[in-house]
């Protein structure tokens, strides 16, 4: 019974079997190799193996696999073809022993159905393929996009430029109050627009790799930067209150302008979202080990689910009816890299709070 049951498993394996002599004559093949040539196992006794082989296997069967065997006694995962009785290719998995020399030698063969694994090798090739296509066309419309933004926001500048000055010399020749009025609104929003160009571009650089180029020459006038940058804000928002509490015991090495931009992002960013009722505080700081900025409001706390995407790009909360980009903290937090600093967020029931922490040594 047992050996019934072997046979029977012999023939029906889900691998194919041929054993052939010394002269390449098939001495044995198992219904399955048979059935996936579509050939009667009793033609293929005593045939040549090469037979079972497509024109070009049968060259690397007999030029490089046959030698392999006789030198080595096995080979293992050979890709090769077969060929049906109607002439289409089957490709297969070989691996082979041969045992005995001379005209007793036997080699058996173990043959595998490698269609499957072909086409999905294929179609896995085309897959990625398509996607590194695809990829390198969206970086090139990402970078072409940032370039252009670069180039229309450089171009701006100058015809703004020209603008403010116009209407400045506008406003210092009306004697009328209506007129002196209109002159102060439209250099507000030629200010609020040259913010805008600014932030735009600073991303556009950011994106393009460019990073931002530190200017450290000015660290002296670190103080007066942040008073200046208070005093805008308070003019711009006349009906809130800043607080400022600074003590510049050292004068870091940093770049002046940019600790005033992140300064002035994070106080926007606080009038804009907190309390209106309540003032927004602002610690600035410069001791032994680190220069520190802080900005506090009071009102309802960040939603968790933003927290992890404050510093992202175009991230702003879906209830703000604020006008803007969402690029400010974004900014920040190039400002802060930039200065090898750090940015940290603490958002509670009542008290929001975004610092910034740059190490720094006086002796350095």
């Amino acid at each position: 019974m047992d050996a019934v049951v072997e046979i029977a498993s012999f023939e029906n394996a889900p691998c194919g079997f041929v054993a052939f002599d010394d002269r390449g004559k098939i001495l044995e093949i198992n219904a399955r190799l048979a059935d996936w040539l579509d050939r009667e196992r009793a033609d293929l006794l005593g045939s040549p193996v090469r037979e079972i082989l497509s024109k070009a296997s049968r060259i690397v069967f007999e030029t490089s696999l046959i030698p392999l065997l006789k030198m080595n006694q096995k080979i293992d995962g050979v890709s090769l073809d077969l060929v049906r009785r109607d002439g289409t290719k089957l490709p297969i998995l070989l691996s082979g022993e041969r045992s005995g020399t001379g005209e007793t030698a036997v080699t058996r063969l173990v043959l595998l159905n490698a269609g499957g694994r072909r086409n999905y090798e294929r179609e896995l090739a085309e897959a990625r393929a398509t996607a590194e296509a695809q990829l390198a066309t969206e970086a090139k419309e990402g970078e072409l996009r940032e370039q252009f933004v670069a180039i229309l926001g450089h171009d701006l500048r100058n015809p703004l430029a020209a603008l403010s000055s116009a209407i400045r010399m506008l406003a210092k020749s009306t004697t009328g109050d209506r007129e002196r009025l209109i002159a102060a609104h439209a250099e507000d929003s030629i200010q609020r627009m040259s913010r805008l160009i600014d932030t735009t571009l600073d991303f556009a650089r950011v994106r393009l790799g460019a990073g931002f180029e530190l200017d450290l020459s000015g660290s002296a006038r670190l103080g007066d930067q942040i008073q200046l940058v208070v005093h805008e804000l308070s003019s711009a928002n006349p009906d809130r209150k800043i607080d400022l509490d600074m003590d510049l015991q050292y004068k870091p090495s940093c770049d002046v302008w940019r600790i005033g931009q992140l300064l002035s992002n994070l106080l926007a960013n606080a009038l804009c979202h907190g309390d209106p009722e309540q003032p927004v505080s602002a610690r600035v700081s410069c001791k032994e080990d680190a220069l520190t900025i802080s900005v506090t409001n009071k009102g309802e706390p960040i939603p968790p689910e933003m927290m992890e995407q404050l510093f992202d790009p175009f991230k702003r909360p879906k209830t703000t009816s604020k006008h803007g980009l969402g690029l400010g903290l974004f900014i920040v937090s190039e400002i802060a890299k930039a200065h090898e600093g750090e940015m940290q967020v603490a958002s509670d029931s009542g008290t929001t709070e975004f610092s910034f922490r740059m190490p720094y040594s006086p002796d350095t």
